[in-house]
Formats: structure tokens, sequence, C-alpha cells
């Protein structure tokens, strides 16, 4: 049934098959490669002119806050559940964030806070809060808060925004 003819057959039909299979890559890669070309790239050097940079100044976050919207800060609030509850006395991972704008730092009973936060002066203000939140482990060193901050202003304002609604 197989003689050695047909062996070759196959063999060479394989082969061929192959071979049309890398050229059409290497076609294919020769058309669409988008990497740099090497010798063949060149750049267009333009001169900026002083004084068109402006940098963007940065709004204070006292006016953010004073527009901000709860609701989307109800929707923000969703990352925080996996740690924190808003009920009054119930602690998670976190401590509970029942009436937390506005209360003193460190104070839930019953929370083992970080050495730092114990520690810590004053009450959770819209700014403080805004502060800690962009960037935990700046504000608090050696907080035993892992959330790596939320950086968006506008954000911040809106999530504090709807914890100032719950509580207090």
């Amino acid at each position: 049934m197989f003689d050695t003819m047909t062996m070759t057959k196959a063999f060479g039909a394989f082969c061929g098959a192959f071979l049309i299979l890398l050229l059409a890559k290497w076609a294919a890669e020769g058309l669409y490669h988008v990497e740099g070309h090497g010798e063949q790239a060149y750049s267009i050097e333009v001169e900026e002119e002083a004084g068109e940079a402006e940098e963007v100044a940065a709004v204070p976050f006292e006016e953010v806050y004073a527009s901000a919207d709860a609701g989307a800060g109800e929707r923000l609030w969703r990352q925080c559940q996996a740690c924190h509850k808003l009920e009054d006395g119930a602690n998670g991972t976190g401590p509970h964030l029942y009436g937390v704008v506005g209360r003193d730092k460190g104070a839930v009973g019953g929370f083992g806070y970080s050495e730092t936060l114990a520690s810590m002066e004053g009450d959770w203000t819209p700014e403080n809060l805004s502060g800690f939140l962009e960037s935990p482990r700046d504000y608090a060193p050696g907080t035993k808060m892992s959330y790596s901050g939320m950086k968006d202003v506008e954000d911040r304002a809106n999530l504090i925004a709807y914890l100032a609604t719950i509580g207090g």
C-alpha cells in the first residue's frame, strides 16, 4: 500500500507546505513589522519655544471637595468593602468607617492600629483623609493598610463626600 514513492511524495508535500509557511511568515513580518527599522528610521526634531509649555496648576483639594459627588463616591466605596465596613462597631480587616469624617485618628475601639496611626494626633478631616487615601504608606509610614493609593483627586473627594454621609 505504501511504497517508497508514496512516502517520498508525502515527505515532499510536507516540506513544500512548510517552506510556503516560512516564506509567508517572512513576507508578513517584512510588511507589518512595527518595531524600529534600524538605519532606515529617522526622526524629525522640533524646536520648542520657551513659554509654550505651561505647567498645569494643581487645584486645591478644598475646591474639588466643595463640588464632590457622594453618588460617585458610593460607587468608589466598592473597592473599600473588602477590608472596611460601614456599620458602627463592625471592624473587618480594617477599622469600620462609620462616622470616619471628623473622627479622631486611631480612635476605633477594638481595632489594632499600627503604631504610626495609633500615635497620630488630630482628626480625620477631609484633607487628612485625602492625604491618606492618596498614598497610605507615605502619609503614615508603617501603616498596616496595604492599599496602594487613589491618585485621582476627584475620586478621593467623591469617596470622602460619600463617607461624610455615613454616620457621624
